[in-house]
């Protein structure tokens, strides 16, 4: 199955490394500069932090107590925008197109779960800030402060403009390579490409679904249980509009897992199911997983770290999202052995 996925026909809609045009013309050259022009800030300020620069931290940030760990996670840091780069090659150099499935679906699927949260959430903070909406900030808490805020802005515009620029170039780098597998109607799917495993796989990624979307709905309200002190202590605009994002992403998994399984919406194109399965996945196992490796390697005051409750929505979160994923892999592959196999008919 991977090696079908891994290696299309060649067809006009499918190129191969024999027809690498594609992948060359201008505009993805112009995507492909913009994705790692975009890297720059980011791993010059994660470069400078780990050189001991003290630019963009102010005095009295938590950062300064915990040089080591600081280090380690800004290393950490470069290596996972570094990655980014070595995506926007992939996506546009001919050598991209003889990469297994798997080696690309795979960080593709990552960079959009870390990457889509943040393209989502930042400009909606910008927007309720500019409205005035700043719900239960918090006022003279007295509490050391992080970053200055000028990094954020920096930061996240160039998050959200590689998000961007490595989006369209996924697509289009999909669209020539595995468009089959998501061309068609849901109603035109072959009901024995799913089974009871996989319609048991979307059930308990549903169930699972609804306690970190209890919480996340709650908090986003207004909710306090479960919270840490110092969260419900710093909570303002911008926790509520992100914990409202979570239940959005939540809801997005499980809306493509269900028409997947059961085949739900017979009218809808495949694509329309698939994108926000596998934007919902990527969201609640990255994130998730993000969040629980952060709680292990916190340097915040004990009042900041997550609670155990925080926890467990984040790993309840991560796993309703790798059967999501799982049932989302299985149906690639199942798309795409189908589609070799009536090439081979074609053929024979």
């Amino acid at each position: 199955m991977t090696e079908s996925l891994a290696r299309p026909p060649a067809t006009a809609e499918a190129p191969t490394a024999d027809t690498p045009a594609a992948v060359l013309d201008r505009p993805r050259r112009v995507l492909r500069a913009v994705a790692i022009a975009a890297c720059v800030p980011y791993l010059s300020l994660k470069a400078a932090w780990v050189a001991g620069s003290r630019v963009g931290i102010p005095d009295g940030s938590t950062l300064l107590e915990h040089r080591t760990t600081m280090a380690v996670a800004n290393t950490a840091g470069v290596l996972l925008d570094g990655a980014v780069i070595v995506l926007a090659l992939l996506l546009t150099r001919p050598w991209g197109l003889r990469v297994p499935a798997w080696l690309l679906a795979l960080p593709a699927w990552v960079a959009t779960g870390l990457l889509t949260p943040i393209m989502t959430g930042y400009p909606l903070q910008l927007l309720v800030r500019a409205l005035g909406g700043a719900v239960d900030r918090p006022s003279g808490t007295g509490r050391r402060p992080f970053l200055h805020e000028w990094v954020f802005g920096v930061v996240y515009t160039g998050f959200i403009v590689q998000g961007l620029a490595l989006g369209v170039l996924f697509l289009l780098y999909a669209r020539d390579r595995w468009g089959h597998v998501w061309r068609g109607r849901v109603g035109e799917l072959p009901a024995g490409a799913v089974g009871p495993a996989q319609r048991a796989c979307a059930v308990a990624a549903c169930a699972l679904a609804l306690f970190p979307l209890v919480m996340h709905l709650a908090w986003a309200c207004g909710g306090t249980a479960g919270l840490s002190a110092g969260r419900v202590a710093d909570r303002t605009s911008d926790f509520h509009v992100l914990e409202a994002t979570d239940v959005c992403f939540v809801l997005a998994a499980v809306a493509g897992a269900v028409p997947l399984a059961f085949r739900r919406g017979r009218r809808l194109p495949v694509a329309v199911p698939l994108a926000p399965a596998w934007v919902g996945s990527g969201v609640l196992v990255c994130w998730g997983g993000w969040l629980s490796l952060a709680s292990l390697t916190s340097v915040e005051d004990p009042a900041d770290r997550p609670t155990p409750l925080m926890n467990l929505v984040y790993a309840v979160q991560m796993i309703s999202g790798f059967l999501v994923a799982a049932l989302g892999a299985h149906f690639l592959a199942e798309r795409s052995a189908e589609h070799a196999g009536q090439q081979d008919r074609r053929v024979a």
